[in-house]
Parts: structure tokens; C-alpha cells; sequence
């Protein structure tokens, strides 16, 4: 087959950078923003009613707690006048009442604590590594202010709270060294430009060397948990000198037994793999990628979700980075995901299908040897909408760089009632995907010469007269396709076109284009 004959075939004016699918749809991204907005800050409570582990350090002087301490002007008073006088006893009651008082579960008073200057005070305290309770003690008041608003969190990084909290990482006090992970975990949430500042104050190295030398689970949350801040947000990304040093510890970390230390691991992966091929690359070459792919096979969905948003982020890039996640195995793990009873799994692993679909034909043999068209066509039937969309993709994905056989494969599991139902829904987008895929099955059709049994599947399915409807679509690009789609295979006086026959051989026979056509063709 020539190359311009194989284009008209495959549709391969759509090139894999066309066919695969970044992250770049804007209402995903707002969603998206919202849900992690409710993870990038926290603020460390202490209460009766909590587990202790929630704190890295334990009440051991029974003093009242967070639950029933309130602050009025008196209070505040007698604790800003303890916190500036000379007595490390009261400095260190006060700092600690303070806490108390910012570590409540509902409506924390940190206005009111700002407002008394009580911030600048607490950063002093930060460098007295001669009492190390109070500088535990200050650092937990400095991190709940910070888990606050932007306001409230830039009022704890203006006062110069990061540089000394960055040295209390290198604190030979595990509790305080966590401590100030947990600080700088809610400064860098705030945001890329807090994100940034930390990281040039010097964050990763020490960071990084906790994370590889600390075994406490607890501990490791807090590493986990503040690097993924580290590595998040797109607009404008982490510097990549500092994401690369991150790289090693996160390979650890997601080796650890801790679900929660996993999670927070593989949500800074996702973060890191979520860019251009080059970002890719460097995740791919840390050889995070067989664990990221086992760990698919777990059955918890608060590290599943992660790891697939890093694993289909993989295969958006190259058709060897695609390859790479392929051979550690994913086709098997994404059928069972695609069964998935949380539809916003089965909307992600038909999304990574589809990117893998848009890559090599063997890629494509592959995935149809893992029997996952028939569950596409599943999704297609009884899925919610955001996960059709991704379905019809990776369909349309197969039909437009598979062979002549894997589309009678997708037609042998019912992709074309399927198909047909979907010219139904209401999105454009959509509707142009399905129409593609039709196309491409009709010209493979037309390749072996079976286009009328195909166009009659569609009219049975009731295509047809949908795509007679759409030539009044007020969206040009669906009403064009679907002219384009009756003039070319269902129009009465339509021929068949010389550039789209088999070639012939010498004696004028019909040469197949494809081997091992199943048998029977398209019978459907």
C-alpha cells in the first residue's frame, strides 16, 4: 500500500500528538484545582477525641485541651506579656497555650494571634535549639497559621519563617525535625510562588535526606505529604534542577508499606509525569514505573488514583516511553480497572488506553490480546458519560493506527451499536470522535471489500439515520463529517474510489493489505 493511500486509510493526517491526550481540558483542571485545594494544607490538631498520631509529638503534662480552651482579651494579654518576657517557663506555657488555642477542630482564632504579634515572637523562638520544647512548641503555632488563607500563610513567610524552619529539618529531635516539615508542607501548598520560595531557601536536599534515612511512618507521612506539595502545580511548574533531586526519595517512598506515605508519593509522581515528553523522561529513567504499575493492583483507591493519573500521564509522552509502561505489565491491571465499580477509575483507565491505543500497531495488538476492546464497548453501553468520552477515544484511537483486523475485532465485540448510540449524546467533541472511528472502520471495510456489510451494520444499529440528522448539526465540523460520511459510503450513486481498492497483483487479482484477516471479515 502506498504512503498516501495508507494516510486516506488509517486517518493518519491525525498524527500521535493529535491522538494522544494531555491534561489540558480546562473544566478537568478547575475540578481538579478545587479537589486539591483541600489537600495541599494541614493543620495539626490536638484533641482528646483524636488520634495522638495526628500530632507528631504526645500531651504529657496534662494540661487542658484544644477542645476546651478559648481565647478573650485577658488571655491573649497575659500570653503575648509571658511570650516577651526573659522566663523560658512562661515563654514556653504561653507558646504552648497558644498552640492549644490554634489547634481547636472548628474556627481557629489565627486573626486574632496575628494580630497580638505573637508570629515575629514564635520565629525567634524557632532558633532557640537550647529549648528545644518551646521551639517545638512555637513551630507548631507557626504551622497552624500557616495551613490558613494566603493571607494568614504569607504572614508567617514575610516575618522570615522559612529559613529557620529549613534549618530545623537538620534538628537532631525527630519530633521537631517533622514539625517543620509539616510548616513548610502548608507554605509550599500555598501555591507555585510560595512552592518556589522554599525550594530556593534550600528545602529539597535536607528534605530529600530524611526521606532516605527516616523509617517512622508518621515521619515519612509528613515527607511524603510535603514533597508532593513540592512537585505540584503546572503554571509555571517546579524549577526541574529541584524536582530531579526529589525524584530518588519518591522511589523509596513508594516501596514503603504505609498506604498514606504511597499515596502522597505517587500524587507527587502524577504532579511530575503531568508535562512535556522531556518531564516524562526523567520519571521514566528514576525507575519508579514497575512499582507505580504493581502498585495498580492494590486494592486501595487512595493509592490507586494517583497511580494511575502518573501512569496514564507516562504513556501520553513517547511511543518508547508508552512501551516502558507496557512491558511492566498495565494492559492486565487496566482490565480489571476498567471493571471498576468508582467511575472516575474506569473514566482514567479508559483515558491511559486511549493514549496507549494512539501509539504503535503492536501497542495496539496488545491491548486487544488483553481483551480490552470488549470492555470498552461495556463502557460505551453502560458508563457514565466522562468515562464514554474516553472510551470512544480509545476506540476511535484503535481504528485510526490498527490494522484491517483489529478493527474486525472491535466490530466482532459490538463496537458498532455502540458507536451509533453515542452519535446521541449532546457534545460535539464527541460526536466528531465517533464519527472518525465510523469512518476509519468503513474504509478498512472498503480495503477488503466489505464496505456494504459494515454500512449495513450501521443502518441496522440505527447510525444512519443519526448521521443524516447531524448534516443539520449547528457544529460545521460535526455537520461536514457527517456529509462527507453519507457522500462516501451510503450515498446511492456513490462508487467506489480507485485510491481506496486493494492494489492488484499482475494478473489483476485484489492484493490484501493485511494477513490473517479472521475469518468471514466483517460479519457481523
Amino acid at each position: 500500500m502506498s504512503q498516501d493511500r495508507l494516510k486516506t486509510f488509517k486517518n493518519f493526517g491525525k498524527d500521535t500528538d493529535e491522538l494522544r491526550r494531555r491534561r489540558t481540558d480546562q473544566s478537568l483542571e478547575l475540578r481538579k484545582a478545587r479537589k486539591d485545594e483541600q489537600l495541599t494544607k494541614r493543620r495539626n490538631i490536638d484533641t482528646d477525641e483524636l488520634d495522638n498520631t495526628l500530632s507528631p509529638a504526645h500531651e504529657t503534662n496534662g494540661v487542658q485541651t484544644a477542645a476546651a480552651v478559648s481565647v478573650n482579651e485577658s488571655t491573649l494579654k497575659q500570653i503575648v506579656m509571658d511570650m516577651f518576657c526573659e522566663d523560658p517557663d512562661r515563654q514556653f506555657s504561653a507558646t504552648q497555650l497558644t498552640r492549644k488555642i490554634l489547634s481547636r477542630e472548628r474556627h481557629p482564632p489565627i486573626d486574632i494571634v496575628i494580630q497580638a504579634g505573637i508570629v515575629p515572637r514564635c520565629i525567634v523562638f524557632l532558633s532557640n535549639d537550647q529549648n528545644p520544647d518551646l521551639q517545638f512548641e512555637a513551630a507548631w503555632v507557626l504551622t497552624n497559621i500557616a495551613s490558613g488563607n494566603q493571607a494568614q500563610t504569607n504572614t508567617v513567610v514575610d516575618a522570615g519563617a522559612v529559613g529557620p524552619f529549613i534549618e530545623m529539618l537538620r534538628s537532631p529531635y525527630s519530633h521537631i525535625a517533622e514539625q517543620a516539615i509539616w510548616a513548610l508542607g502548608n507554605i509550599a501548598g500555598d501555591g507555585p510562588v510560595l512552592r518556589d520560595h522554599v525550594i530556593t531557601k534550600g528545602i529539597v536536599p535536607p528534605l530529600v535526606a530524611l526521606a532516605k534515612t527516616q523509617n517512622s511512618a508518621s515521619f515519612l507521612r509528613n515527607v511524603a505529604w510535603t514533597l508532593s506539595n513540592l512537585c505540584r502545580a503546572k503554571s509555571p511548574p517546579p524549577p526541574q534542577d529541584a524536582t530531579k533531586m526529589c525524584l530518588p526519595a519518591l522511589g523509596r517512598l513508594i516501596k514503603m508499606t504505609d498506604m498514606e506515605v504511597v499515596s502522597d508519593a505517587c500524587w507527587a509522581l502524577s504532579y511530575l509525569s503531568d508535562g512535556p515528553n522531556e518531564k516524562i523522561e526523567e520519571v521514566v529513567k528514576s525507575g519508579v514505573v514497575p512499582r507505580l504499575v504493581e502498585l495498580l493492583g492494590c486494592d486501595n483507591y487512595n493509592v490507586i488514583t494517583p497511580c494511575l493519573r502518573a501512569v496514564g500521564n507516562i504513556v501520553t509522552g513517547t511511543d518508547s516511553q508508552t512501551q516502558y509502561v507496557v512491558k511492566a505489565g498495565v494492559l492486565p491491571l487496566l482490565t480489571k480497572l476498567l471493571k471498576c465499580p468508582k467511575s472516575n477509575i474506569v473514566k482514567e483507565a479508559a483515558w491511559t488506553v486511549s493514549n496507549i491505543a494512539a501509539g504503535t500497531i503492536d501497542q495496539i495488538a496488545d491491548i486487544l490480546a488483553a481483551g480490552i476492546a470488549p470492555l470498552l464497548v461495556d463502557v460505551l453501553r453502560t458508563g457514565e458519560f466522562r468515562a464514554q468520552k474516553e472510551a470512544i477515544w480509545a476506540i476511535t484511537n484503535i481504528t485510526s493506527g490498527g490494522s484491517v483486523d483489529h478493527m474486525i475485532h472491535l466490530c466482532q465485540n459490538g463496537a458498532i451499536p455502540a458507536m451509533c448510540d453515542m452519535l446521541r449524546c449532546k457534545d460535539w467533541r464527541t460526536i466528531v470522535t465517533t464519527l472518525d472511528g465510523l469512518e476509519n472502520i468503513l474504509k478498512a471495510a472498503q480495503e477488503v471489500n466489505q464496505v456494504e456489510k459494515v454500512a449495513c451494520a450501521i443502518e441496522e444499529s440505527g447510525g444512519l439515520d443519526i448521521i443524516e440528522q447531524l448534516q443539520s448539526h449547528e457544529n460545521n465540523t460535526v455537520y461536514t463529517k457527517a456529509y462527507v460520511l453519507i457522500d462516501n459510503f451510503f450515498s446511492d450513486e456513490n462508487a467506489v474510489d480507485d485510491e481506496l481498492l486493494p492494489a492488484t497483483n499482475e494478473n489483476g487479482d485484489f492484493q490484501m493489505s493485511v494477513s490473517n484477516i479472521p475469518e468471514g471479515g466483517f460479519n457481523l
